[in-house]
């Protein structure tokens, strides 16, 4: 049996693992582990390799980037931001068609510039966005949809922890993908609210149960209106926080790692300053970001033992020269790559189909002439899609958890996030047409 052969059955063996319900760094580590075991006939050589790696895999300065981003996304949660900024753009939006479904994308957008977290972004607007469509004459499993479908912007978004996990799989820059991320952020946000507009007009039942009273509420010129200081008082701890983080990561002042302590201390005044963080919600704060990071830095460990093990067994180069000799080009490739997320998508978790694909797929891009950011932003868009995909739809199953209501079943979610994902994937096939639109600052 030749190493190539090895190292395809041991990538199966690691996908049924998971599929098993192992957990993914324990499935990496095993095949990995295993596979070098196997190749090198050298049960010495793998326990070296394991060693090395679980050094050097997360020894870099960098690293500090991922526990500072999430303790920032944890205390703006904690704060109600989320909450103040949905209440400041259902003012500002009341009178468009779809209001509040605009209202939600647009305060999703500007967490998500903030937080990273798409699971956050779905936990939040479930308590807050939720019962005020629902109250408004909206359909409470659309409502839902809703929320799920524009809380993805948080993986896309700078700053991101999905692209900061592309960025040290793949070994680009991650400032560098922050910036590949804002014109097809936008984009996808831009496109989910002529989506919400357009279905309002042309399908009002799918949207609606009451239009009468969401008109009535559109039209209603007598509704309480919030005072600009009132505005400027909920808005400005938000603005400020990615006024310090991505404009100092963007203007160059600050390293991604610098950006996420600045932005983490802010998010502590924040915090401080609204009198929501006790030293109790401190210390869940605390234990949460050591938990996140923790878990998110040994699957990196994982996945940089699993690259190497593909390495030794030759994999990326044999696949690369299939790819080659079967007449794909970068499209070609890209497509079939995109669908292969895809389908991954429907029943594994994101982070998990980075850790299993990048270090195998972003080597043959390279090879191929595809620039690596760009790529990037094809998959983290090909992933979030599977967000919201069944059987796993994470961000859905997310939302139905903390709605708690048994009127509104996982189904219906699901079918209401159907024109989230129809968006989502026009705005990936234009994004890998066009290299452009996510090269343009690069």
């Amino acid at each position: 049996m030749t190493t190539l052969t090895i190292g395809f059955i041991l990538i199966a063996v690691l996908i049924a693992l998971v599929l098993l319900g192992m957990q993914i760094a324990y499935a990496l580590f095993a095949v990995a582990f295993a596979g070098i075991w196997i190749i090198r006939d050298n049960l010495d050589l793998a326990f070296k390799m394991l060693e090395l790696t679980a050094y050097s895999g997360i020894a870099d300065y960098l690293f500090a980037t991922i526990p500072l981003f999430v303790l920032m996304g944890l205390l703006v949660s904690v704060s109600n931001v989320g909450r103040d900024t949905f209440e400041v753009a259902d003012v500002l939006l009341r009178r468009m068609i779809c209001g509040l479904g605009v209202a939600t994308v647009a305060a999703n957008t500007v967490f998500a510039a903030v937080t990273g977290v798409s699971i956050a972004s779905a936990a939040v607007f479930t308590r807050v966005a939720v019962p005020e469509m629902t109250r408004h004459g909206y359909r409470p499993a659309f409502a839902a949809g809703t929320v799920a479908g524009s809380s993805v912007l948080g993986m896309l978004i700078p700053p991101s922890l999905l692209l900061i996990i592309y960025g040290v799989l793949a070994e680009v820059s991650i400032g560098g993908m922050f910036l590949a991320g804002i014109v097809p952020g936008i984009m996808l946000a831009g496109g989910f609210v002529i989506m919400l507009i357009g279905l309002t007009i042309v399908v009002p039942g799918f949207v609606l149960s009451d239009p009468a009273a969401s008109k009535a509420r559109r039209l209603d010129l007598t509704a309480p209106k919030m005072p600009l200081r009132t505005m400027a008082s909920k808005l400005f701890p938000i603005v400020m926080l990615v006024f310090l983080v991505l404009g100092g990561l963007y203007s160059g002042f600050f390293t991604p790692t610098e950006a996420g302590g600045i932005g983490a201390f802010g998010a502590l005044l924040v915090a401080i300053a609204r009198r929501s963080l006790d030293r109790h919600k401190l210390w869940d704060v605390m234990k949460q970001t050591g938990v996140i990071s923790v878990s998110i830095l040994v699957l990196l460990i994982a996945a940089s033992f699993y690259s190497r093990m593909l390495s030794i067994a030759g994999l990326p180069n044999a696949i690369a020269g299939l790819v080659t000799d079967s007449g794909f080009g970068p499209y070609g490739f890209l497509f079939f790559y995109a669908v292969i997320i895809l389908l991954m998508g429907m029943i594994l978790d994101s982070t998990s189909i980075l850790l299993i694909m990048v270090p195998i797929a972003a080597p043959i891009a390279q090879g191929m002439g595809i620039d690596l950011s760009h790529f990037g932003i094809v998959t983290v868009l090909a992933v979030e899609i599977g967000l919201l995909t069944p059987p796993f739809g994470i961000s859905v199953f997310t939302v139905h958890n903390t709605l708690n209501d048994p009127d509104v079943s996982v189904e219906q979610i699901f079918a209401a996030t159907l024109p989230f994902i129809g968006v989502m994937l026009a705005v990936l096939v234009i994004v890998g047409i066009f290299p452009g639109v996510s090269t343009l600052f690069l």
